[in-house]
């Protein structure tokens, strides 16, 4: 599955065609779903979460654990735990339906002697109950992604597992929250060995802006970089609902969106369907605001989310462990120079790792499977993480 999917990510051909023998899994795996409870501390409400675990088959004793945390996903139920579907022998997965990035994970970590966990995310899978999500809500999102990890351990125990050390990694959306726990374990005295992120959104208020207005951050040296692609406006969208949702800015689409897209966001803000004719009226990301929203006072609730988008922000943090950002240098959604300041304050144990000529989807795959020369010379999180275990 792995092989067949590799084809898809690898957008560019940046890598070799075919997916290597090299990378192939050692062994086969178990996936369990797991369930607990949450508490939202923005709001004080305690909901079902859950979770995906995934560990070799047949292990036992010590193994080392990754917390894997997937990038954002335009749906509510393709999460890390409906691989489970792949208990039916005819399941096929697809793309844009299941969480082809968690099965590469599961390829080549639990197929390679790790546990895995994975959190599906507040207002996500199979417990959502009508819920609307928590995307880039700090607080709700490390207080889930904790409580899905302690899970994880107590369900290791009761298969006679332990882990022998603690990596993170984490893609796009995952690699903000992977910061935010990284960040959540080291305040608590929690040792992670590693942590790896991919096209990782550091200053949400900046990626923010550059989403509506890249040509602010393209030098015209790079004419030719891509720009953000259509689904950057449903982004913005579940970005404004779940700040309206968790954090109480309850006019923010009355405030923030143009008068003539509100219907749209509201529309999908409720259902995430993109469906049919309704893709060709997505409105342009760099008219979906109001004027001047990030230039001038346009409203005391705009000017509150940009507040708690700076609050939510991960750049500035002295880490304690090792930890890498894997950034592409064509990420259609992520421009480098959004990515250097985080390596740049991170302390010593913060390193940069551009990858060459990489999409969005390229740096993650790069990431997992990359040879030196696409990734400057660096290894792969998984090599990474294998001499560090």
């Amino acid at each position: 599955m792995a092989a067949k999917f590799y084809a898809v990510f690898n957008e560019g051909n940046i890598l070799p065609a075919a997916f290597p023998d090299k990378h192939a899994a050692r062994n086969d795996v178990e996936l369990r779903r797991i369930v607990t409870f949450t508490r939202i501390p923005d709001t004080g409400e305690r909901i079902k979460v859950s979770g995906l675990l995934a560990v070799p088959a047949g292990a036992r004793g010590a193994l080392p654990l990754l917390s894997w945390q997937h990038g954002t996903i335009l749906s509510f139920d393709q999460v890390p735990s409906n691989l489970l579907r792949l208990k039916d022998e005819k399941y096929e997965p697809r793309d844009n339906v299941d969480s082809i990035e968690t099965l590469f994970n599961i390829q080549r970590f639990a197929g390679n002697g790790y546990a895995v966990v994975a959190a599906d995310y507040v207002g996500k899978g199979p417990y959502r109950n009508g819920r609307g999500e928590a995307y880039a809500v700090k607080g709700a999102t490390v207080q889930c992604c904790l409580d899905i990890l302690t899970a994880g351990l107590l369900e290791l125990r009761t298969l006679g597992l332990r882990p022998s050390s603690l990596f993170l990694n984490g893609w796009s959306q995952g690699a903000l929250n992977t910061q935010w726990l990284k960040q959540a374990l080291q305040r608590r005295g929690i040792k992670v060995r590693a942590t790896a992120t991919q096209s990782p959104f550091n200053d949400l208020a900046e990626s923010f802006h550059y989403w509506a207005n890249p040509a602010a951050y393209i030098p015209a040296s790079e004419s030719s970089y891509p720009m953000p692609p259509a689904w950057i406006t449903p982004c913005m969208i579940v970005l404004l609902g779940s700040y309206r949702r968790y954090y109480g800015l309850s006019d923010l689409f009355e405030t923030a969106i143009k008068p003539q897209y509100q219907a749209f966001a509201e529309k999908y803000w409720s259902d995430y369907s993109l469906e049919g004719e309704i893709v060709k009226s997505i409105p342009p990301a760099g008219d979906f605001l109001v004027d001047g929203f990030f230039d001038r006072f346009t409203n005391d609730t705009n000017s509150a989310l940009l507040r708690r988008l700076g609050a939510n922000g991960a750049t500035f943090w002295d880490y304690d462990s090792p930890i890498r950002f894997y950034h592409g240098l064509a990420d259609e959604a992520l421009h480098p120079r959004l990515v250097r300041p985080a390596i740049a304050a991170g302390g010593r144990f913060a390193a940069g790792v551009p990858v060459n000529g990489a999409s969005h989807r390229g740096t993650f795959l790069s990431s997992l499977y990359g040879e030196p020369t696409v990734l400057n010379g660096h290894s792969t999180a998984f090599d990474w993480f294998n001499s560090l275990a």
